[in-house]
């Protein structure tokens, strides 16, 4: 009788052992587990993190770090680089689901950037890769080599847009993707327009940085660009104001430098830039053109302007001409506004 009681008590205490056990688990697995008071918290996890570089992360966003622990042991869970996004309410098993398979794609924009180490630097603020090592990819002489372009050319390679990355992609993986996106943006079509415009991909993407940067107005960008269109196939020089002023931005070794005049002293710099000096194309992108400065060159107007000038009565928007006499009449009514308003540089 008493060997009967005994069983029964370590019956009793097993079950109810097995009961506290149960709960525990079920507990650690199923009960939310998030201390954050928005809707979602973001996790930037990198690619060479461990488990006590995750852990750091949580701490704030838990309210129990080692359960978290517990149950990612159980699972078997190994840390993994990228973006995730925790949602309010979640529980342990749900966070690490989530740790798991859950990398989300951030939206990487970059647009106008003047200059590669620019652009390294716009990609490095949304992604893990840092701006050296994707200025490094943008340089591999073997890329540049393959894709027969250079320091100067190399810029238009980007074609600037929206587009969706993991957030641990490292340089490599996007220069790849960038290249694989200029390839799908020159399709057939685009193609056969350049080739009926007489210039290649690459010489309408450096026309069209000159195009964007002569007028901010999208419509117009047709209209300019059929001027320089009209002067190239005559031989006479672009005479492109930005193009100078990026001349003398490399020069000084500084994007940052604000010139809003072009001052005739300014045309004799020596520099392949120079589209007063140099005829032709300048050897590449004086800047980011976007989509619509590229289709504005493609789809170029057709008329018989060659020369346009900064319309004052209209200000974005520009007075074309069809010969030089007419040009200089609308240059005068220009230049005595710029100097009304006592712009100096």
């Amino acid at each position: 009788m008493y060997l009967k009681k005994i069983i029964l008590a370590v019956l009793l205490l097993g079950v109810l052992g097995g009961g506290i056990f149960v709960y525990y688990v079920y507990t650690a697995f199923f009960s939310p587990n998030t201390a954050f008071e928005n809707n979602e918290a973001y996790l930037y996890i990198p690619s060479d993190a461990d488990m006590d570089e995750l852990q750091g992360q949580l701490r704030p966003l838990l309210k129990d770090l080692n359960t978290f622990t517990s149950v990612a042991e159980r699972k078997q869970y190994r840390v993994r680089g990228g973006k995730y996004i925790l949602i309010k309410g979640m529980n342990n098993n749900e966070i690490v689901n989530t740790l798991r398979s859950g990398n989300t794609p951030v939206k990487v924009s970059f647009n106008n950037q003047e200059s590669l180490p620019a652009l390294a630097g716009r990609i490095a603020m949304q992604i893990e890769a840092d701006s050296l090592s994707l200025l490094g990819a943008f340089r591999d002489e073997d890329f540049l080599q393959r894709r027969n372009l250079d320091e100067d050319s190399s810029l238009g390679m980007y074609i600037p847009n929206t587009y969706e990355f993991f957030w641990n992609s490292s340089a490599l993986d996007f220069r790849d993707r960038m290249e694989k996106e200029y390839d799908r943006f020159w399709n057939e079509a685009r193609n056969k327009k350049a080739e009926s415009l007489g210039l290649s991909p690459k010489e309408v993407i450096s026309l069209a940085a000159v195009v964007q940067k002569e007028s901010a107005k999208v419509d117009e960008r047709p209209r300019v660009a059929g001027v320089y269109l009209n002067r190239l196939r005559k031989g006479m020089a672009l005479q492109a104001d930005p193009t100078v002023i990026f001349a003398l931005k490399k020069e000084l070794n500084n994007f940052d430098t604000v010139i809003r005049r072009v001052l005739y002293k300014d045309l004799t710099i020596d520099s392949p830039y120079n589209t007063y000096r140099y005829s032709g194309l300048p050897p590449g992108p004086i800047a980011m053109p976007d989509i619509s400065a590229i289709e504005a060159v493609l789809n170029a107007e057709d008329h018989n302007y060659y020369y346009f000038v900064a319309d004052v009565e209209n200000f974005g928007y520009h007075k074309f001409a069809e010969n030089l006499v007419q040009h200089n009449r609308n240059k005068e009514q220009y230049i005595r506004w710029i100097n009304s308003q006592n712009i100096n540089r």
